[in-house]
């Protein structure tokens, strides 16, 4: 069922923004650029920029792009969980919005099946010289512009539609936030470690 929300002022905006821990415009560019290039060359390493690799990945016939991308929620959902929990970093989470959630899942599959890259994987893969990727990285940047021009009529027409905040399993569970993680890591690594078992056969 389609929900009507109020539309947020200039002040509510003002105010949020406010909240959020300001960060130095420069360090802000220095640290993305640092983490994008570790980012880079480990996808590049882990061998999930190569076309043939993405392709037996949508052909299910071969799991390296699912294994080294659990393995970084593994990793991740570990490490965020207790930063957290230390203090060192803050959680934003984004609202979950069945309606856009659905069609922009859609649209990326769409693209990442008719091109063989997603963004992070066509980046490395142009980086290493793959200039096929160049029309996935000119459709993305495409793509992007025309998300911004449509997103004032998408946050009213599109987000509201099933849209139940910023909903986590550990709000679903009655259970402590850290066993939710515990629980979920462990359910992904025996994942893990059952592709790994049925591709050795």
């Amino acid at each position: 069922m389609a929900t009507i929300t109020k539309p947020k002022t200039n002040s509510d905006l003002a105010q949020a923004t406010d909240s959020q821990p300001k960060v130095a415009p420069a360090k802000a560019l220095i640290q993305g650029l640092v983490f994008g290039v570790v980012f880079g060359f480990l996808l590049q390493k882990g061998g999930v920029a190569k076309f043939h690799v993405l392709v037996g990945q949508l052909l299910l016939v071969d799991y390296t792009v699912v294994k080294v991308m659990l393995s970084a929620v593994v990793v991740g959902a570990l490490g965020i969980h207790f930063l957290h929990r230390a203090g060192l970093v803050e959680m934003h989470i984004k609202p979950t919005r069945f309606a856009s959630n659905t069609l922009g899942g859609l649209l990326f599959g769409v693209g990442f099946a008719l091109s063989a890259y997603c963004p992070g994987t066509g980046a490395a893969a142009l980086g290493q010289g793959n200039y096929d990727a160049l029309a996935m990285v000119m459709g993305m940047i495409a793509g992007s512009f025309m998300f911004a021009e449509m997103s004032g009529w998408i946050s009213r027409h599109i987000d509201p539609i099933g849209d139940r905040g910023k909903l986590t399993l550990y709000d679903l569970l009655p259970v402590n936030r850290t066993l939710v993680v515990m629980g979920s890591v462990a359910l992904l690594v025996v994942v893990l470690i059952a592709m790994e078992t049925l591709a050795t056969r």
